[in-house]
Formats: structure tokens, sequence, C-alpha cells
């Protein structure tokens, strides 16, 4: 499967379960709402949450994104890249976020300046993963 594939199953199918790691090891997993962005594969997320402080310590991480019945899904492997306000300029981090909504809903919001104003009081951050793997039953 290539990323094109993805791409196309990401257009329709936006329910994904992330796996990142834990310091000890461990896996975590958590519900995320996902687009594609760039050859990649791209969600948002508060700064509070397990699965930033863990992509934080370690980028490696696998997507697995189903279509709603669950019969049909796609697992991409790979690593993240986090866009934060540390590391992103606020416009840049703006942009970005949009696109990610947009990607991840299909849709625009109906007020982008009360939507950047949420982004930033909420702290959220955009992590986007590069597949080196990608598998599945599509």
């Amino acid at each position: 499967m290539n990323y094109r594939e993805l791409a196309s199953f990401l257009e329709n199918n936006h329910d994904a379960v992330l796996t990142t790691f834990r310091a000890n090891r461990a896996a975590q997993m958590s519900i995320v709402t996902v687009g594609p962005l760039n050859n990649s594969a791209a969600f948002s997320t508060t700064e509070e949450r397990a699965k930033l402080k863990n992509l934080k310590r370690d980028q490696r991480c696998s997507l697995l994104i189903s279509a709603p019945n669950w019969g049909e899904y796609v697992v991409l492997e790979g690593t993240a890249k986090l866009y934060t306000m540390e590391n992103t300029k606020d416009e840049e981090l703006s942009l970005i976020l949009r696109e990610v909504y947009r990607s991840a809903t299909g849709n625009e919001h109906p007020d982008w300046d009360d939507y950047d104003i949420a982004m930033k009081t909420d702290r959220r951050v955009a992590v986007s993963i590069a597949p080196n793997n990608i598998y599945g039953t599509v």
C-alpha cells in the first residue's frame, strides 16, 4: 500500500486509534480524529495529554484508521512531527491547525478567528505522522 491509497482512504475515514509508547515502554492508545496532510496523517491534541508527552519523548507511533463499520482499516507506522507553540511561529501554527481541522472534518470552520483563539487558549498542538510502513484491508 502506498501514500496515495492511504490519502484516498483518509478522505472519507477520520476515526483512528493512535499508539504511542510510555516511559516504561508500555503502549498507550488514544482515539483521535485524523485527515491527510502533506504526505502524512494529522490530528491535533492539547499540551497536557499523555499522547503528546509520549511523542515528545519518542516520536515512533502507529495509527490505525478505520472505516465507520471497523471492517476496513489502514495502519500506518511512522514518526510524528510536532507543531507546538515552542517550535512553530504563531501564524504558521494557526494555519497548520486550520489545515488539520479542514482535513479531519472535511469542513470549513464557521469562525476562524474564534477557532484560532480557542486553539491558543487550549494550547493545541498539531501532530503529523509520516508513514514508514502502511498496511491494511483496503
